[in-house]
């Protein structure tokens, strides 16, 4: 019966993979333990640590005493090296969106939402206080590169747009609006005026791309809006 998990990641051998998979079961081990579990050399597999640590997805966390003689050094995954193994979050929310909705509790996604963006503006607006113009637009993308959308600053002959090239919950926005229009919601906050879209994944497009022409300054004690019930397209 095999119970391997599929890890997801470019350029990772079938001896990477493994090793991988047996620190991910362990939690921790020495190159003793790994040695054990392998047909490899211990100096290939020196070799194999070097590349992953590289990759940065495995590094050292500590050292084992057992007896005399020297400790063994302890290795493990990084959080990168954890990510590669999959996880089925974005599925099961999209099951409890779609259930929600089915029973007629969109108000409790609403409800939701609205809570974070809440959340959220009171996490990031200390990150953008004071900046203005070019820099302040710079901030917002690395502050959603951060959420996972791929943001960037990008010059056209029409004025900077900032674009967000990946959508880290697509899965929710496949079912319902919402997601969108709050964090629509929260850009408009972060960038301390309502954006303009001009593309829009959903709608087939290969990013979302926004105007920041008629963004402003954040003035003090002004707030975005808060998103109606009607979808932003």
């Amino acid at each position: 019966m095999n119970t391997s998990l599929p890890i997801i990641g470019p350029g990772i051998g079938e001896s990477q993979r493994r090793l991988l998979e047996l620190m991910k079961r362990a939690g921790e081990c020495t190159l003793a333990e790994l040695e054990a579990g392998f047909e490899l050399s211990r100096e290939t597999l020196r070799i194999h640590l070097k590349s992953l640590a590289a990759q940065g997805l495995v590094e050292r966390s500590g050292v084992q005493r057992a007896g005399p003689g020297r400790p063994h050094v302890l290795y493990r995954l990084t959080p990168n090296g954890e990510a590669l193994f999959p996880r089925r979050e974005g599925a099961l929310l999209r099951e409890l969106a779609t259930f929600l909705l089915e029973k007629g509790r969109r108000e409790l996604l609403e409800e939701f939402f609205a809570d974070r963006l809440g959340r959220k503006r009171l996490e990031l607006e200390t990150r953008v206080a004071g900046l203005e113009g070019r820099e302040r637009l710079e901030r917002v993308a690395e502050i959603l590169s951060e959420d996972g959308f791929l943001a960037e600053v990008a010059d056209t002959t029409e004025g900077p747009r900032l674009r967000l090239s990946h959508c880290p919950i697509q899965d929710l926005v496949a079912i319902s609006d919402l997601p969108c229009r709050y964090e629509l919601a929260l850009i408009e906050g972060l960038l301390g005026g309502r954006p303009d879209r001009e593309e829009f994944m959903p709608a087939g497009s290969h990013a979302c791309v926004y105007s920041i022409s008629s963004a402003r300054t954040k003035r003090r004690g002004a707030s975005p809006s808060i998103p109606s019930g009607k979808r932003s397209a």
